[in-house]
């Protein structure tokens, strides 16, 4: 039962959708009718408003974390992974959007900061490290989240690994288009709309 609750504490709390509300807040146009139509940092960087982007950022990297601290705090183990699930399928597939989330990148990053915050510090310096040499958002994330198992195996977290890698497993499908467009050399870089 504490995985369960686990879960679908951390389902709500991952599809609170932020850039949507803060864009609607902030007075910018519906933030599906612009760029890629998704909910995330990104796509709301698309909107002008770099504020508000990073604010996105924080605030779904935070609630993959929060859903994760605060249910080891009350159940330690198990359900804090389950939390982490939730958070990362919440942001991704929210029901109040009609399953229609953002791609995943600051979710996975705060529920992996709030499980093992050495494998979010390497997965912080692989994303900054192909974005650098790249200027790809998409390729540093599609590297940082295809190492994140790795590193989480060589901290022996086994039980996180397996988790991390069925949510990078899902982040890669979700980035199928940027993916495409990166074999094809249309990717949009860093900087540019």
């Amino acid at each position: 039962m504490p995985s369960i609750f686990a879960f679908l504490f951390g389902y709500v709390l991952g599809s609170i959708p932020f850039g949507l509300i803060l864009t609607r807040l902030g007075g910018t146009a519906d933030l599906r009718s612009i760029g890629s139509g998704n909910i995330g940092a990104t796509n709301v960087l698309r909107t002008g408003r770099k504020d508000l982007a990073a604010l996105t950022l924080l605030l779904d990297l935070l609630k993959g974390t929060l859903a994760v601290l605060a249910v080891a705090y009350w159940a330690p183990g198990q359900p804090a992974l389950y939390a982490a699930l939730g958070a990362f399928l919440g942001h991704v597939f929210p029901v109040w959007l009609k399953f229609r989330g953002g791609k995943g990148v600051a979710t996975f990053l705060g529920c992996l900061l709030g499980l093992a915050w050495p494998a979010a510090l390497a997965f912080g310096v692989v994303w900054l490290t192909v974005a650098g040499v790249t200027r790809f958002s998409s390729a540093a994330a599609l590297a940082a989240s295809a190492l994140t198992p790795v590193v989480l195996i060589a901290l022996g977290r086994t039980d996180a690994a397996v988790l991390f890698g069925v949510l990078a497993i899902i982040l890669w499908v979700k980035h199928r288009s940027n993916l495409s467009r990166l074999l094809a050399g249309t990717e949009t870089r860093i900087g540019r709309t």
